[in-house]
């Protein structure tokens, strides 16, 4: 499961999408850590995931999109 980690990764982006990013790549370390390998811990990291896909989404929104 270690391969989801490069989903969470933030050093790359830029500052503002950083800031976004890096609580949720914290969140998911830890919870690689702390809790033990099984398909619950997987399910938690992918609505991770997708909160952190979220997050980035709602900081990009433009609400006068045409």
């Amino acid at each position: 499961m270690q391969h989801m980690m490069q989903f969470f990764a933030y050093e790359h982006l830029k500052p503002e999408l950083r800031t976004v990013s890096q609580p949720f790549f914290h969140m998911a370390e830890a919870i690689m850590q702390t809790l033990p390998e099984n398909p619950e811990r997987t399910m938690a990291l992918r609505k991770l995931l997708e909160a952190k896909d979220a997050a980035v989404r709602a900081y990009l929104f433009k609400s006068d999109y045409s």
